[in-house]
């Protein structure tokens, strides 16, 4: 059967974040080049050191690639093993010599030497996109994480600062979600503070693509600074998004990226979003990474031109359409 546009192959580890971050950029590569994209899972093509060495791997029972694009070290092998059948990209800066791929896509928190064929991120890569419009209606989403290698995690400060938000503004409706790294003792005390205004969701009771559709009607986001793929995320979707305040670890890249996006204004502070929260027309984050990154590849020569329908949707290995991964589901740390 023909396929309908370049074929693109996604080796994925199945980390929820790393998924995110190939299932945003397979769509710009859908929608830009018609491209039809297959899921590959790493762990289960046996690749073994040899072979990812010689570049000599068995090739998966796939259509032959036009572009091949990995994300997680899970994947490394897999990637490097079938490098000589198509342009190689790998999302995050590896731990080989990137000579050895076409190209890099890596957060520019990880401070990578300039090369020609890396192209740096201002965060991580998701699967959101930009809301076209922001609800008059006003509903606050709160992003709670955990304990990272990034961040001092601290619940009293957490709870004092959420208790603060919701206490400020009663005409709000309120949305809580925790993370798979939020403490049970965290969790138990953002169940005291539901009421008719005050929801939580469990990162147990969502479902592929809760984030998103929660995010076309927020108007505004709240995120403990622990994860940057929760931060990129919720600017991205184009909703005002302000961070609690969490003391950073000394020599955390990570950390040092999230301070750079509020300082080119895409993320507030605890106190500016305390007094933006009320404003009638706030300003809105501008980031689509995904798309960016889809363009750089395009513009490199690295897919072949497909008569493809623009817009069609990434399968998982099943065959199954699969929406946006929830990151909370994910140990929310691509970095």
């Amino acid at each position: 059967m023909t396929e309908p546009g370049p074929v693109v192959w996604l080796l994925t580890d199945n980390k929820p974040g790393h998924r995110s971050q190939l299932e945003g950029l397979a769509r710009r590569l859908e929608h830009h080049a018609g491209a039809c994209c297959h899921w590959i899972t790493a762990t289960a093509v046996h690749t073994p050191l040899w072979r990812a060495v010689l570049g000599r791997a068995r090739q998966p029972a796939y259509p032959t690639p036009g572009l091949i694009i990995a994300a997680g070290s899970g994947t490394h092998r897999l990637l490097l093993g079938v490098r000589r059948l198509a342009p190689t990209v790998v999302l995050m800066k590896p731990g080989f010599p990137i000579s050895l791929v076409d190209a890099v896509i890596t957060p520019r928190h990880d401070r990578p030497r300039p090369r020609r064929n890396l192209l740096q991120t201002t965060g991580t890569l998701n699967a959101m996109e930009p809301q076209p419009s922001l609800t008059r209606c006003k509903r606050a989403l709160v992003l709670i994480g955990g304990p990272s290698r990034h961040f001092e995690w601290n619940e009293d400060q957490v709870a004092t600062q959420l208790q603060h938000l919701i206490e400020s503004h009663p005409q709000w409706q309120w949305t809580i979600s925790d993370s798979r790294r939020t403490p049970t003792t965290a969790t138990a005390r953002l169940k005291q503070l539901c009421n008719p205004t005050v929801t939580l969701v469990t990162h147990d009771q969502t479902e592929p693509g809760w984030l998103a559709r929660e995010l076309t009607r927020t108007r505004f986001v709240w995120v403990t600074p622990d994860s940057s793929t929760m931060v990129s995320e919720a600017i991205t979707a184009g909703v005002p998004t302000a961070l609690f305040t969490l003391n950073s670890r000394p020599g955390s890249r990570v950390a040092s990226g999230i301070s750079d996006m509020q300082d080119e204004g895409l993320a507030m502070s605890w106190q500016a979003g305390l007094a933006t929260m009320n404003q009638s027309d706030p300003s809105r984050p501008q980031l689509w990474e995904a798309d960016r990154a889809a363009r750089w590849l395009l513009s490199r020569g690295l897919l072949p031109a497909g008569a493809g329908t623009p817009g069609k949707r990434p399968t998982t290995p099943g065959g199954q359409h699969k929406s946006n991964v929830n990151p909370h589901q994910s140990g929310d740390e691509a970095q």
